[in-house]
């Protein structure tokens, strides 16, 4: 059955850790269409610590990003060119708006969209039902990897289904 409800875009950053030294590793965001992209993040030289821990959920290792990850710049261009104008949500702005000022201050200049949590879409009820909504999608879905993508499309199919259910 067909969503009536457009749906949000969607963003999720991975990183390295969790602090005010940590930076953007990966980053997944899913259009309202459902195109989905996701980057790995070579990090700077200056970016220089690492959260074993970090890396336990995600999976990431230093070697991956060294041998897969793009450079800040490159990352932060294909953003602004696919999220160009819309306002992006994500489910963790505390870490993520941070980790997304790192990436651009490392590129050189500002995102062409903007970014907001997904509080600004629903009331404390709808909020409520969020966490549940997105084990569903993650079950439906058949993720098994913590990874920025498919975070991203499991928020993407939970924000829809507590609109609907709204």
């Amino acid at each position: 059955m067909p969503n009536p409800c457009p749906l949000p875009c969607v963003l999720d950053i991975e990183a390295s850790g969790f602090g005010r030294s940590s930076y953007p590793i990966e980053v997944g965001y899913v259009l309202p269409d459902g195109r989905a992209a996701c980057m790995l993040v070579r990090p700077a030289p200056e970016w220089t610590h690492w959260d074993a821990g970090a890396e336990q959920v995600h999976g990431i290792t230093r070697s991956v990003l060294a041998q897969h990850g793009r450079a800040a710049r490159e990352v932060a261009l294909a953003l602004n060119r696919d999220l160009e104008g819309q306002t992006v949500y994500c489910d963790g702005w505390a870490h993520d708006y941070p980790w997304l000022a790192a990436l651009f201050e490392e590129a050189g200049f500002s995102p062409s969209f903007k970014l907001e949590s997904v509080g600004a879409l629903f009331d404390e009820d709808h909020l409520a039902q969020l966490d549940q909504a997105r084990r569903d999608a993650i079950a439906e879905l058949g993720l098994k990897r913590h990874r920025a993508s498919n975070d991203a499309r499991a928020l993407q199919r939970a924000l829809g289904r507590v609109a609907v259910a709204g």
